[in-house]
């Protein structure tokens, strides 16, 4: 870009405030009219800007000294130019103007062909922490961490932006007060109208927020990576031991059968109980062993789903008819009160049969004897519900999601030790889930618990 088009060369040409004051004075080299700021008799700026106006006029100024610089002379004899804006200037000029004094989100200066410092706009200083008389005259470099330092990195910018007109990077930089942010860089080169350098624009945004956003984005996804590596391991493992134990416990099952029937010899009262307690036992462990293993295939996502539709009050019948034993035992009535025969869901029938199972013996389990178990279903929309009520211990208000985490039992805090994993629930809930329907409870402590189960509508 030529310098007569650079915002910040229009505005260092109006002399905008770049520190208190903006000094300047000129004379000739080699022809060619040459402007410098000065902004103290100790140091001037290296800026070198060859300017187009016509004649300056000059004017002997003076300077206060600034307090506590006892080098400073009180009066200095400099030519300021007292150049504004011609009065045939655009409006764009001022806009310019107004981009460099007002942008506080990006830090926009100007450096000199050698990197110090030559404007500095109130977003600089928000960013950095330096105000326009700390660091005018200072090499860019000041911002550079120690490491981009001892790698010569600020001049490195500088001859990558002259040699191809610009340069962007991102990277960790330094605050007047020793922090460090995360900023986004664009250094452009500054050249006349005869293709001299004659400095650099320098946009500086910060980007630390950003940075950290995406830093913990990574951390998450690393965390996330390394917890579903764990659960794919422990899924394979749970399967892996549930088949191992399932071989066992069936033989365990099959050689009790064997001798109850008598096929070892005759079989006394006392060692028939003793083989219906080794059974029974026997069928728990099973049952346990069968809620690990679905469990993990429903997490590692090996079952598979036979969609249809079904009737559900046919199903209902079959599933109550399956529980009564268990409801008998315990002097626990079981119904199914209201299921209009045309209600038809579309599901796997043996899912939710076996989350029917797995909710009516919950309620037996957790219901006293001589209570009550209700199911019935309705149509709700464009779903099924089903409905499994008891008169039972109930569930706090604060375990009603809780229930359904594995290897979760709140009745064991209510009732006592109760029997199974604490999987039941979790695992009827993503079976529920995965057919597009869903498993919520409704319940208040020791009036009961009412656990629905919804599903697509055929």
């Amino acid at each position: 870009m030529a310098v007569d088009q650079c915002p910040i060369y229009l505005a260092l040409a109006e002399h905008i405030s770049i520190d208190t004051y903006v000094w300047w004075f000129r004379r000739l080299e080699g022809g060619a009219r040459v402007v410098r700021p000065v902004h103290s008799v100790r140091r001037s700026l290296r800026a070198v800007i060859r300017m187009k106006e016509p004649d300056l006029e000059t004017t002997r100024v003076s300077k206060s000294r600034p307090a506590g610089n006892q080098d400073q002379r009180d009066d200095v004899s400099l030519s300021r130019s007292e150049v504004a804006a011609p009065a045939a200037a655009p409006e764009s000029f001022n806009l310019y103007r107004l981009l460099v004094e007002s942008v506080r989100d990006y830090a926009i200066f100007a450096l000199d062909s050698n990197g110090y410092v030559i404007s500095w706009n109130i977003g600089a200083e928000r960013i950095k922490g330096y105000q326009a008389h700390e660091i005018i005259g200072r090499h860019f470099s000041t911002f550079y961490p120690a490491e981009d330092l001892a790698r010569g990195k600020p001049d490195w910018e500088l001859t990558v932006a002259a040699d191809v007109g610009r340069f962007e990077d991102e990277g960790w930089r330094v605050r007047k007060d020793g922090t460090m942010f995360w900023a986004n860089v664009i250094i452009t080169a500054l050249r006349n109208e005869h293709g001299d350098l004659v400095g650099f624009a320098k946009v500086t945004r910060d980007l630390t927020e950003r940075k950290r956003l995406e830093e913990r984005a990574i951390e998450d996804a690393r965390r996330a990576a390394t917890a579903e590596a764990a659960n794919r391991t422990k899924s394979e493992f749970l399967a892996a031991m549930s088949h191992e134990l399932r071989t066992p416990l069936n033989a365990i099952g099959g050689y009790a059968d064997l001798i109850a029937l008598g096929v070892r010899g005759p079989v006394n009262e006392e060692q028939r109980i003793d083989l219906d307690r080794i059974r029974r036992s026997q069928l728990h462990l099973l049952g346990i062993i069968n809620d690990i293993l679905n469990f993990s295939r429903i997490e590692s996502g090996q079952l598979t789903y036979d969609i249809a539709p079904m009737r559900v009050e046919q199903l209902l019948s079959d599933t109550v008819a399956m529980i009564e034993p268990l409801a008998l035992a315990k002097a626990i009535s079981v119904h199914v009160t209201k299921c209009p025969p045309t209600n038809e869901a579309s599901a796997d029938r043996a899912k939710v049969e076996q989350i029917l199972i797995n909710l009516l013996s919950n309620a037996i389990k957790f219901t006293e004897s001589g209570g009550h178990v209700t199911v019935e279903c309705s149509l709700r929309q464009d779903a099924v519900a089903i409905d499994v009520r008891d008169t039972g211990v109930g569930i706090p208000s604060d375990k009603l999601e809780v229930v359904f985490d594995p290897f979760v039992q709140v009745g064991r805090n209510l009732t006592g030790r109760q029997e199974g994993t604490g999987l039941g629930l979790a695992i009827s809930r993503d079976l529920a889930r995965a057919m597009h329907g869903d498993l919520v409870v409704a319940s208040e402590v020791g009036q009961g618990s009412t656990f629905t189960l919804t599903l697509p509508k055929a």
